[in-house]
């Protein structure tokens, strides 16, 4: 989905963190790590606090350790994101793009959820590249993004994209780029809500807690598309002028590309459904566009939803 250019940005609600490469568009470097493996794929929330990965081996969670330091000072935080003031800014940089999506997401939520009797607390995210530290351990760029509840915040190496596309077979579409950060901000939805704990307790197989955990958080990423359109800036100005038939299909690339049969089939040629944790591609698909296409909170209940499918 394409920005209004005339949108302002708000960079108070990112914080920068990491080492070994820029923040500039989309060429940002993850210093020599890439993406790749089976424990580090993708739209992920729990494999960085509890460990486990979509496969379903066994792993500890990372410990903290002072590697980097995730910066809390305003005034480097301007500076770092000096070059994202406006919605033109994010539609040609990567790491502008997150911030608007940030933005666009909380003022979405901080209106959308009262209405569900929940006040909406703010999540800040932490864009960094190859490494850095979060509440949950230590956070790598072949760990893809992710949302630690223990800091409330939301960790991303914007260099993730080109994976997305290049290795998982999302497409390049912007939409596919904001449902990363849209799906993450879900589980601080979750958090707030008080459901995001049960992956913990069920943790994987077809029908897990796990499952309908990220399923849910799809769902309710498909809800911020649904009012994307309508959420504005301090300003009155619209984030996003116009959503598309190719702006969805772009969405549901990127919800294909993270199902744990499509990452299991390309990483070993098998599928273990007893493994999952993330749900199927079309389980993905399914639950984004419910979110999208009803508008409604309620229809994102997957924990009481008697079929994922």
């Amino acid at each position: 989905m394409t920005f209004n250019d005339n949108v302002g940005l708000d960079t108070s609600q990112v914080q920068s963190g990491g080492s070994g490469g820029g923040y500039g568009g989309g060429g940002a470097r993850r210093g020599g790590i890439a993406v790749g493996g089976i424990g580090g794929i993708i739209i992920m929330i729990l494999t960085a606090i509890f460990g486990g990965n979509l496969l379903g081996s066994s792993g500890t969670s990372n410990a903290l350790d002072n590697t980097s330091e995730v910066s809390s000072n305003s005034g480097a935080i301007t500076d770092q994101f000096s070059e994202c003031k406006t919605g033109a800014d994010a539609n040609s940089n990567d790491t502008c793009r997150v911030i608007a999506t940030v933005n666009s997401v909380q003022n979405f939520w901080s209106g959308y959820l009262p209405k569900y009797g929940q006040n909406y607390t703010p999540a800040s995210t932490v864009i960094y590249s190859g490494r850095t530290q979060s509440g949950c351990g230590t956070a790598t760029a072949d760990m893809g993004p992710f949302y630690c509840p223990l800091d409330q915040k939301v960790y991303v190496d914007v260099s993730f994209y080109q994976e997305l596309s290049s290795k998982y077979g999302a497409d390049t579409g912007a939409l596919a780029k904001e449902y990363v950060i849209a799906h993450e901000y879900g589980h601080h939805i979750q958090n707030i809500l008080g459901v995001l704990g049960a992956s913990q307790q069920d943790p994987q197989g077809a029908n897990s807690a796990s499952v309908r955990t990220e399923l849910q958080a799809d769902c309710y990423a498909g809800l911020w598309v649904r009012y994307a359109s309508q959420t504005t800036d301090s300003q009155g100005n619209v984030f996003i002028p116009d959503i598309t038939d190719t702006d969805i299909k772009s969405a549901l690339s990127a919800a294909a590309a993270v199902g744990d049969d499509h990452i299991q089939a390309q990483a070993t040629g098998r599928v273990r459904p007893d493994t999952f944790t993330h749900g199927t591609s079309a389980q993905r698909q399914k639950w984004f566009y419910t979110g999208y296409s009803t508008g409604d909170l309620n229809r994102c209940d997957t924990f009481n939803a008697a079929s994922l499918g």
